[in-house]
């Protein structure tokens, strides 16, 4: 299995200093080929290969970007993730390059072209290695130097490659700055976490470098003497501590940026908060990102995260001190589905302090079936309970709980539960919820996973935040004992009326469990502590320039309406076919600024019809807005037109008159109330007030009391609300809606359903651009589904969605046909049918999602995807193809 990542896998650094003889580099004769790289109108990119003599038989295949004018430079050493090479941060190596930076990039040992044993950065292989190469750095005529033999030098990387950036700070001095990602602290915290071997993440370790006999000696006895026994042991335990960063924590003291995973069951976020915490304590400065995706899939905001690691070294290495580095603490927030893939739709959180994994506690109480609950370890710990698979990368079931979708599986008889009651408001937990529990067993030891479920209303759903757990070996728990379990760090949005349940559990598909069978004995000891992070914010929608005037779309028609009625323009003239057609598109196209051939929309053609809902679908970057923006005549089509009612749309046409809209965001002027906002909005399109239908938009915005209040004082969500009303003023013949819904809860987005089936209903048309797919499904009568600035279909809802009862599972390889035969023979199963993705599972009444990935685990297929139990999504992104 792979564990390298996309664009940012690797960025490295360098080690401490050696003796000058263990410094020598020897470079070996023939490498130095000298090329030069290009990229449209971007300065060219001199790129030098050369595998360099680390003495004791082990040569480094290494390549050397650097750009623009002559002169010395900071320098920057960029590493690979694990089962990689040199070649996967090629792209980063020449963006830093022409941003003025020498680059250094290499295979790790026993990768790509690079010679020797896999050492998992061990201080006196892998990381002396870099401190090597910041020799040869230093001897560069391009490097900037801070002294004789010292580059000014920053390092880089992601999981492998950013756990030897934190090392190399450790050992080398001349490090200046680093931004690992998504990277360990403690090694052995990470694969032995409590005491428990975390068997899959192990596996997948020895595989991804070629087997056992990779690695050195001694790493392989380990490795295999702890899979076979299922339990780490002490020299185990040290070894993988002494190519840890945590074992050089207290020397590293230079500006560090962190950026962590969230969907990650390898490098979980605690691992970051070890090293946030030891690193300031050093006095260094340093900053915590909490990125969307991580080891078990999801977005990992490569070109976000890789310009902030520009900016953390232009502020840290250029000595540019009027960067911005971004906040102590970034996180990002999941709101709806991104239908580029399945993910969640993404927005930043930040504070201007890093919270920590316990900042802002609140308790609730938990209460279960019995003051004590037993439960049982199986023999042989099968059936094991699912809730990270380990490695499935985009497709992994990390993905499917931001959905919503809950895919976990805990067996009966082998767990035990603790619930609170509904929680009064929506509950944003960000942080490590703990709580303290008495653990008994009829064995020496008890193994035991914890989690903590968000159950909504009536149980009919759980859903297990990025899949994570808690494993916990309880010692000498025959008589009985206290502890207190840290459970993973997450940052979750619980929604009013849900519950929170902790589950205790005895096996895991990803651990090494006890065989022997034995029964525990669990009672809660406390409240479940939550954590909420109160200083953390969500991010508006940035205001534009005009935000102090009036909403770009109000603007627009205001302006259309008052040069509508000054002077006469040239305009196609209205088509009596289509008076009553509010929206006919013909062959529209829109090119990129300063391209002839890129498009953000081609050829695209549809038409909308009277009491109509129309979703407007298709993955980011796909064209949708582009297509609003063309229709509310906010931006010119290169070719084709539009018409509404008949009326060709232009800038300050006059039939914008019959469209309300919300696609800009919500402007509006912070220091007067949302009334007053909306009564101005009014007033400046210059019809009569009795038309503005007011009370009935103040009805739909559901503000209360608050419209009295200054919009500086409103939430995001508030703004949405009101940005909606104001869309609905005047009640318009077509309204045009971009994300809706973002901001509202759950209440107020079935409201809003139901405010627009009604609206539709009278006569009028909606058309509604959103990624929550259950929502589109459940309001909208018709769609159009673009995809890379095309239609790939337009049709009623119920024809494109067809069949409801059919999962796609994606897989890494071909399965063979007798598997086919045994999944299609699977209780729950109609039919399963190969497809060069995967397989198609059709489902009966009795079947679901959750029992079907266990068999599909246990029969060996290689799933790397399962998609969500929901009928529009699985037709979207068949209709797309996952495209991005």
């Amino acid at each position: 299995m792979d564990l390298r990542l996309p664009r940012l896998r690797g960025l490295l650094r360098g080690p401490r200093r050696w003796g000058a003889a263990a410094a020598a580099v020897v470079v070996l004769a023939g490498a130095g080929t000298w090329t030069a790289v290009a990229a449209d109108d971007a300065p060219p990119v001199h790129t030098t290969d050369r595998v360099m003599d680390m003495g004791g038989g082990v040569r480094i295949d290494t390549s050397y970007f650097t750009s623009g004018a002559s002169g010395r430079r900071p320098a920057v050493l960029l590493a690979h993730g694990f089962g990689g090479s040199k070649n996967d941060v090629r792209q980063q190596a020449q963006d830093l390059a022409r941003d003025g930076y020498a680059v250094l990039t290499w295979s790790a040992r026993g990768f790509g072209r690079s010679t020797g044993k896999v050492g998992l950065n061990d201080p006196k292989g892998e990381v002396a290695d870099v401190s090597k190469l910041i020799d040869w750095l230093a001897k560069q005529p391009q490097v900037q130097l801070d002294k004789p033999g010292d580059p000014r030098v920053g390092m880089a990387g992601a999981s492998y490659g950013g756990a030897i950036a934190l090392e190399t700070a450790g050992y080398d001095q001349r490090v200046d700055a680093i931004a690992p990602s998504i990277t360990y602290w403690n090694l052995a915290d990470a694969l032995f976490p409590d005491g428990v071997f975390k068997k899959l993440w192990a596996g997948i370790f020895i595989n991804s470098a070629g087997g056992c006999d990779k690695f050195e000696t001694q790493l392989c006895q380990m490795y295999e003497r702890v899979a076979e026994s299922g339990v780490p042991d002490a020299q185990a335990r040290k070894l993988l501590e002494e190519r840890s960063p945590s074992a050089v924590g207290d020397r590293i003291k230079i500006p560090t940026l962190l950026v962590q995973g969230q969907t990650d069951s390898l490098f979980p976020l605690g691992q970051a908060d070890a090293a946030a915490k030891a690193i300031r304590a050093n006095g260094a400065p340093v900053d915590v990102d909490w990125i969307s995706g991580g080891h078990d899939g999801g977005d990992l905001e490569a070109s976000r995260v890789q310009s902030r690691v520009e900016n953390w070294f232009d502020r840290y290495l250029k000595d540019d001190k009027g960067t911005d580095t971004g906040p102590a603490f970034r996180i990002t927030r999941t709101g709806g589905v991104d239908s580029t893939d399945g993910e969640a739709l993404l927005r930043g959180a930040s504070d201007d302090t890093y919270p920590g994994l316990e900042s802002g506690q609140k308790s609730f109480a938990l209460t279960g079936p019995g003051r004590e609950q037993r439960f049982t370890n199986p023999p042989g710990a099968s059936p094991p309970a699912v809730s990270a698979l380990p490695g499935l990368g985009g497709g992994g079931l990390a993905q499917l709980s931001a959905l919503g979708v809950g895919i976990s599986l805990d067996f009966p008889g082998q767990f035990a539960r603790f619930e609170s009651a509904p929680v009064t408001d929506d509950l944003r937990i960000t942080g490590s919820p703990t709580v303290t529990v008495h653990v008994k067993s009829t064995s020496d030891d008890a193994v035991l996973f914890g989690k903590v479920y968000d159950v909504g209303p009536g149980g009919t759903q759980q859903v297990l935040p990025s899949q994570l757990v808690t494993p916990l070996r309880v010692e000498d728990a025959k008589a009985g004992k206290d502890v207190t379990i840290t459970l993973p760090a997450i940052d979750h949005d619980v929604e009013q009326g849900h519950r929170l349940r902790l589950v205790l559990a005895s096996t895991d598909l990803g651990y090494a469990s006890p065989a022997a069978p034995a029964t525990y004995t669990v009672s809660l000891k406390s409240d479940l502590k939550v954590p909420t992070a109160p200083g953390v914010t969500t991010a508006a929608a940035p205001l534009p320039a005009w935000v102090w005037w009036l909403p770009l779309s109000g603007a627009v028609i205001a302006l259309g309406l008052l040069l509508s009625g000054r002077r006469r323009v040239s305009a196609s003239p209205p088509d009596p076919k289509l008076a009553e057609v509010p929206l006919q598109i013909t062959d529209l196209s829109k090119r990129y600024a300063k391209s002839a051939d890129r498009y953000a929309v081609k050829e695209l053609s549809f038409r909308v019809e009277k009491g109509q809902v129309l979703g407007l679908l298709g993955p980011n970057g796909a064209g949708k807005t582009t297509t609003l923006r063309m229709l509310m005549g906010l931006i010119k089509p290169d070719d084709g037109e539009i018409r509404v009612f008949g009326h060709a749309i232009r800038p300050g046409s006059p039939v914008l008159s019959r469209v309300g809209s919300f696609v800009e965001g919500a402007g509006f002027l912070p220091h007067l109330s949302g009334r007053e906002n909306l009564e101005l909005y009014w007033r400046a399109t210059g019809r009569p007030a009795e038309d503005a239908h007011l009370n009935e938009a103040l009805q739909i915005a559901g503000l209360g009391d608050a419209l009295a209040r200054a919009v500086r004082t409103y939430s995001q969500g508030m703004r949405q609300r009101l940005a909606i009303a104001q869309a609905m003023l005047g009640l318009p013949d077509l309204l045009i809606l971009d994300e809706p819904t973002n901001g509202l809860d759950p209440p107020q987005i079935r409201e809003m359903r139901e405010v627009l089936i009604r609206y539709a209903a009278a006569g009028r048309t909606v058309i509604v651009s959103s990624h929550l797919l259950a929502e589109v499904e459940q309001t909208c009568t018709h769609l159009v589904v673009m995809d890379r600035g095309r239609l790939v279909q337009a049709g009623k809802v119920a024809e494109i969605i067809g069949s409801g009862d059919t999962l796609l599972v994606g897989t890494g390889t071909p399965v063979e046909e007798p598997v086919v035969e045994k999944v299609a023979a699977l209780p729950g199963v109609v039919s399963a049918v190969r497809t060069d993705d995967g397989l198609l599972v059709r489902l009966d009444a009795g079947g679901n999602a959750q029992r079907l990935v266990v068999e599909l685990v246990r029969l060996e297929v290689p799933v790397q995807s399962v998609g969500p139990h929901r009928r529009l999504e699985d037709a979207f992104l068949t209709l797309i193809g996952g495209s991005a």
